[in-house]
C-alpha cells in the first residue's frame, strides 16, 4: 500500500469517526431541546466524555492524526480528514461550545423535574 493510499484510508476513517461523534452531539442537543432524557443521553455524555479523555491524554491531539501525521507533512488543518480547512481548524471550539450548551440544558432539565 502506498503512502498515498494509507492516507486516504486514515482520512477515511477519521472522516467516519467524525461522522459518529456529529450523531453523538446533536442527538445530546436534540434530546435535551425535546425533554426527551434517556439512556441514550446518558450515553451519548459517557462517549463524549471518553473522547474529552483521549483528547486530554493525547494533549488535544487526535491519535488518528498522529497516525495520519505519517504519511503527510501537510500543515493544513484538514490534512488528516475529509473536512473543509476551516471546520477542522476550529473542530474543537465549536463543538465544545454545542456540547456546554446542550450540558447547560441538561442540567436545567433535570433540576426541574
Amino acid at each position: 500500500m502506498t503512502e498515498k493510499t494509507k492516507l486516504v484510508l486514515v482520512k477515511s476513517i477519521h472522516s467516519l469517526i467524525w461522522v459518529f461523534f456529529n450523531v453523538v452531539i446533536f442527538y445530546l442537543l436534540y434530546a435535551v431541546i425535546a425533554d426527551k432524557i434517556d439512556r441514550w443521553v446518558w450515553i451519548c455524555i459517557g462517549l463524549i466524555a471518553l473522547e474529552g479523555l483521549v483528547l486530554l491524554v493525547f494533549k488535544s491531539i487526535c491519535p488518528v492524526t498522529l497516525i495520519a501525521r505519517k504519511y503527510s507533512d501537510s500543515t493544513r488543518a484538514n490534512f488528516d480528514i475529509y473536512l473543509p480547512n476551516w471546520l477542522a481548524k476550529y473542530n474543537k471550539l465549536i463543538y465544545t461550545i454545542i456540547v456546554g450548551i446542550a450540558l447547560v440544558i441538561l442540567i436545567i432539565r433535570v433540576i426541574a423535574k
